[in-house]
């Protein structure tokens, strides 16, 4: 399959209507959330994935902004005939609150008194920024996520809504993360901080009508950065290679390729990000603890977890290694959830999952192709008992803009299925009762059956949709064939 690009793109921004509780019981008012979608939201809105960003990342995951050198920050991995397949998935990804790229942050007006926030911004976590982002899908009218995906923070943020909001998570992929941070990784964040902090421009943070502390900023992204790569990266790219001259200045000038390059992704950062959102988001990745700080096993924090995992880490990582990894795998299996692992092999060190499109695109299609009809059934339908009237079931068709209606007993076990098909023969042979015209010997699929199975059935029996029932006969969901010409994989070339 030929993949591209999903070409030009436009941020687009959501005003929560109400006040953003938080964790730590401050109120935000007047949050702005900024976002983009790349493909179609499918008729049932079971197609959507969100995707979640790292410490630097944004809203602009992919596409191209009009003016741009460079596409958004997981292009590689976005797009028709990529992982994540805009002609099959809609995908969405938005900028966390507490950032700097049009989501409400310290740098956002105060509305109390027309003044940036800087240091009165509250403090926020984690699970703030999951929070936000459910009010978006919410505006959205998407009651379901085909699936959560991210790396670094943005892992964090899958983890995060997987124990949240786990019955609106289908599936997930936490990448190169961790369930909470070490005293290492809190370690390194500190000092970046304090980079930031001992810039004298930083001003208490007061510094939006003056000089920004870009030095301490600067600084605070060279540090961050070496933590990115391995050692064996830094080799491979510069070895101990002199730069621009032939031989040491002995003097406190730039000498090595390795120091020329910190000095210059620490300038470029500046030009893009907010020294306060460095502050406030580091904060929150040093928060970040599912175990709630040791007061719960990290089984226990994944007890409700009802989603489809897939784990990935990188082999050459140190700040997120694959020993955190492996135990996300081992705490998600002790509650018999369905989880997957799978380990990258790379010199990049932690970048790596954002540089290795070929090992994600072929790992995550390869957990996406094990679809199952859990994964993409409409949940909880709208049925109607064995009693009701013709009229009540045209209605009901009418109003949930359905054409099958799953029948059933008191307990909600399937006892037949009517279609709009057989409403339209009742009104013509004038028929008065539901039993006069469904069908009772009804094919029905089970959640855990792969949507291959269930399009076999459909096309066996030339039907369009299928009752998705558990091993009581108890009805669970819908799938139609909509949902299966949406998210099965079709080659078009």
């Amino acid at each position: 399959m030929k993949k591209e690009s999903v070409g030009v793109v436009e941020t687009k921004y959501y005003n929560l209507s109400e006040e953003l509780e938080l964790e730590s019981g401050k109120r935000l008012k007047d949050v702005t959330i900024a976002y983009e979608t790349y493909g179609t939201l499918n008729k049932q809105k079971s197609n959507a994935i969100l995707v979640c960003h790292p410490l630097s990342g944004d809203a602009h995951a992919a596409g191209w902004h009009e003016g741009d050198r460079k596409p958004g920050w997981w292009d590689n991995i976005i797009g028709p005939g990529k992982c994540l397949d805009t002609d099959r998935y809609f995908i969405i990804c938005s900028n966390v609150i507490g950032g700097c790229q049009g989501s409400t942050g310290p740098s956002s007006i105060n509305p109390e008194t027309g003044k940036p926030y800087a240091l009165k911004f509250p403090i926020i976590t984690i699970k703030d920024m999951v929070k936000a982002q459910k009010k978006l899908i919410d505006h959205l009218g998407i009651k379901q996520l085909f699936s959560v995906v991210g790396g670094s923070m943005g892992g964090m943020q899958v983890l995060q809504w997987c124990v949240s909001y786990p019955d609106m998570v289908r599936s997930a992929i936490a990448i190169a993360t961790t369930a909470y941070s070490s005293p290492q990784q809190i370690a390194f964040n500190e000092v970046g901080r304090r980079a930031i902090i001992s810039d004298p421009n930083w001003n208490d943070g007061n510094y939006y009508n003056g000089e920004f502390p870009d030095n301490g900023l600067a600084l605070a992204r060279m540090i961050g950065h070496i933590t990115y790569l391995s050692n064996e990266s830094m080799y491979e790219k510069f070895g101990r290679r002199l730069q621009d001259k032939e031989e040491y200045s002995f003097e406190f000038s730039t000498d090595f390729e390795v120091e020329s390059y910190l000095h210059y992704q620490g300038n470029t950062f500046t030009k893009r990000f907010d020294a306060n959102s460095y502050l406030y988001i580091t904060k929150a990745i040093d928060y970040f603890d599912l175990t709630e700080n040791g007061t719960l096993s990290l089984s226990d924090a994944f007890k409700d977890v009802k989603a489809r995992v897939l784990v990935i880490s990188v082999d050459s990582d140190w700040l997120y290694t694959p020993e955190e990894s492996r135990e996300i795998v081992m705490a998600l299996t002790a509650n018999d959830v369905e989880v997957s692992y799978c380990q990258i092999k790379s010199s990049y060190g932690h970048d790596a999952f954002l540089l290795e499109a070929g090992q994600l695109n072929y790992i995550i299609n390869g957990f996406f192709s094990e679809t199952l009809v859990v994964d993409v059934m409409t949940i909880n339908p709208a049925t109607v008992t064995e009693n009701s009237s013709i009229e009540e079931a045209a209605e009901l068709m009418l109003d949930e803009k359905v054409t099958h209606l799953p029948v059933v007993s008191e307990d909600d076990k399937i006892l037949g299925i009517v279609t709009a098909w057989d409403i339209s023969k009742a009104v013509a042979l004038k028929y008065n009762k539901l039993d006069e015209i469904m069908t009772r010997d009804v094919i029905t699929t089970l959640p855990q059956d792969s949507i291959e199975s269930a399009a076999r059935k459909m096309r066996k029996h030339n039907i369009s949709s299928l009752p998705v029932v558990n091993d009581q006969g108890r009805v669970l969901g819908l799938i139609t064939t909509d949902h299966l010409s949406t998210l099965i994989a079709k080659d078009k070339y």
